[in-house]
């Protein structure tokens, strides 16, 4: 049976490869073969062939490692030390089923890539959930039962979405909602891979550059930089709506002396004192 090629953006969820590349990165990001077999899988006395080809079978679709003769080393990624000007972002928004009784299965996805200060490009999809729209998220939404008929699956789409995010860091205003459920759908298509792009969320840089708003939802700070959103609670409008505000958030970064991707992960992550991450502030 032939291989399924996984695509480039996404790595192994499994527990081993995730400690395989924690292993590599506290041994300074190289290691022989033999090293990473008794440490991973407990061998002893394991043959340098043998501990190569375990090692090998284990991570060898995960575009995190390179394989050499003798060691196994972990990719360089230098994202983080980009400059927020030179990268490219898909700023994304998500619809999504919430039913009690079975995982929330998405069923809208949009999606807008943003460089250089300009939106370049979008993706747009209704998303068979292969569920029934609970009445309530068909209120909120105006995506009924009906307009889902004749949507795509996700695995239909799933090549064309991972294509058009390719590398690029991932925004998401409450990423935390967002990227999970994207995830959940990408391991049904590919089991036991996720994505590994970077990724921000936009309420949490709203929460330390504009933390004078009372609300963080993206409502309120779109208001606070007049954008407007037609269609509320539609993936593309939001997604729009998202990628315009973050425009406005890198300005704000940007006078506050944060210049790459990693300044600004580790700046989004210190929310002011006392106040909570609320799930709903999507």
């Amino acid at each position: 049976m032939a291989r399924v090629k996984i695509p480039g953006n996404l790595i192994s969820d499994s527990t081993l490869v995730n400690e395989t590349f924690e292993f590599l990165k506290d041994s300074g990001g190289r290691a022989h073969y033999t090293a990473v077999a008794e440490a991973i899988f407990s061998l002893g006395n394991v043959t340098d062939d043998l501990a190569a080809s375990l090692v090998t079978e284990l991570a060898q679709n995960d575009p995190r490692f390179i394989f050499e003769a003798d060691h196994v080393v972990v990719r360089a990624d230098e994202t983080g030390s980009a400059l927020l000007g030179d990268l490219e972002f898909v700023v994304l928004d998500v619809e999504a089923t919430h039913d009690r009784k079975v995982p929330a299965r998405i069923i809208e996805l949009g999606g807008y890539r943003v460089r250089g200060g300009q939106i370049l490009d979008e993706f747009e999809t209704l998303i068979d959930p292969e569920a029934n729209v609970p009445w309530f998220l068909a209120n909120l939404t105006g995506i009924s039962d009906e307009m889902l008929m004749t949507a795509p699956k996700f695995e239909s789409i799933a090549h064309g979405w991972l294509g058009f995010i390719g590398d690029s860091v991932l925004v998401a205003h409450n990423a935390n909602f967002d990227l999970p459920l994207l995830n959940r759908e990408i391991g049904r298509v590919f089991p036991g891979y996720r994505l590994r792009n970077s990724h921000l969320c936009t309420v949490d840089l709203a929460r330390r550059l504009v933390p004078q708003l009372e609300s963080h939802r993206l409502d309120s700070v779109a208001a606070y930089f007049k954008v407007d959103i037609p269609r509320r609670h539609r993936a593309a409008d939001d997604a729009l709506a998202t990628a315009r505000v973050f425009l406005r958030l890198l300005d704000e970064l940007a006078q506050n002396g944060i210049m790459t991707l990693s300044e600004a992960r580790s700046f989004q992550t210190k929310l002011p004192a006392g106040e909570l991450q609320l799930a709903f502030d999507a």
